[in-house]
């Protein structure tokens, strides 16, 4: 983990197996979201938190919206890590940034998730902000700022 000037960054090892890989050698495009996911979760643990209490409780985090941008192929023998942070955190909807970086610091996938709260038993979303409120406080004392680049 990562603490920048204005906002908490997230940094988690990505092992590539070679069944990650296609046919052109390159890690599959669907498997970044696996990555993304992995991100996610190592952020939330980071902060002392975990997926696992939130359904116990009775509630998910649903992905709502999924955005990546495929910039540079990552290959079966790559050294790989994801970087993850809280992009906006409305109270509804909360959008988390990914980097997946190889051993050159290169970026070689950026997107973002989009989820959202909702109850187990109707699958209606509800307020993360009054359903967690600690939880999204946290979110809002470590989330990117419009100013940060």
């Amino acid at each position: 983990m990562k603490q920048m000037d204005t906002f908490f960054i997230s940094i988690r090892d990505i092992e590539l197996y070679y069944a990650d890989t296609d046919a052109m050698g390159v890690v599959y495009h669907a498997n970044y979201l696996k990555f993304f996911e992995r991100g996610r979760t190592g952020l939330i643990e980071d902060l002392g938190y975990n997926y696992l209490e939130m359904e116990n409780e009775g509630y998910f985090a649903p992905v709502y919206d999924v955005y990546a941008v495929y910039k540079k192929p990552l290959r079966y023998g790559d050294q790989a890590k994801v970087k993850t942070w809280v992009e906006t955190n409305d109270g509804i909807k909360t959008v988390y940034g990914y980097q997946i970086i190889n051993q050159n610091e290169e970026i070689c996938v950026e997107g973002t998730t989009t989820h959202i709260i909702v109850s187990k038993e109707t699958f209606r979303p509800k307020p993360f902000k009054k359903i967690f409120p600690e939880w999204f406080n946290k979110y809002e004392e470590i989330k990117k700022q419009p100013t940060d680049k």
